[in-house]
């Protein structure tokens, strides 16, 4: 399982609504707006982990 870094919620990669990749790692997300915070200020959530 991995971490949506927007919300918490743990994620299946399989079935993730959507992936971004940021310097070199990949994050997966529980919906389209998760998706969507993360793509407008991915470092805010990196930063936080």
């Amino acid at each position: 399982m991995a971490k949506d870094v927007v919300c918490g919620m743990d994620v299946d990669p399989q079935s993730a609504a959507g992936q971004s990749e940021y310097q070199g790692q990949t994050y997966y997300f529980c919906s389209d707006s998760c998706k969507q915070q993360f793509d407008e200020n991915p470092q805010q959530y990196v930063q936080q982990q």
